[in-house]
């Protein structure tokens, strides 16, 4: 579910982006697609410019809808922490070395004895 709603997300940004890209500030957003003089044609200066603004608003609704979903699921599905400020600190023990066993040394007898 997760993975599904993630890549719907990053789908619908994408798509975002693109529209977002297409249009004009003058309002003659995809001029080139038009054809002939129809006024009432969907890519009239016109047409494209209402289609455009609804399209770029259906997209930003699915996008924010998208991330209150995504952030609501990554929510319940993190276990809940202490926060780092007000957990309990650790007391480790600082560990210290113990010597080394020394073997034991065989008595040598000395050239006097």
């Amino acid at each position: 579910m997760e993975t599904v709603l993630l890549v719907f997300y990053l789908l619908v940004a994408i798509f975002l982006v693109a529209v977002i890209l297409m249009q004009r500030s003058s309002g003659g957003a995809l001029n080139g697609l038009g054809g002939g003089d129809g006024t009432s044609s969907i890519f009239s200066a016109r047409g494209t410019g209402n289609f455009l603004t609804r399209l770029t608003a259906i997209l930003a609704t699915l996008f924010f809808l998208a991330a209150i979903a995504l952030s609501l699921l990554y929510k319940s599905a993190t276990p809940k922490q202490a926060s780092i400020l007000t957990a309990p600190v650790e007391q480790s023990q600082p560990s210290t070395p113990e010597a080394p066993a020394v073997p034991d040394v065989p008595d040598v007898p000395t050239a006097g004895e």
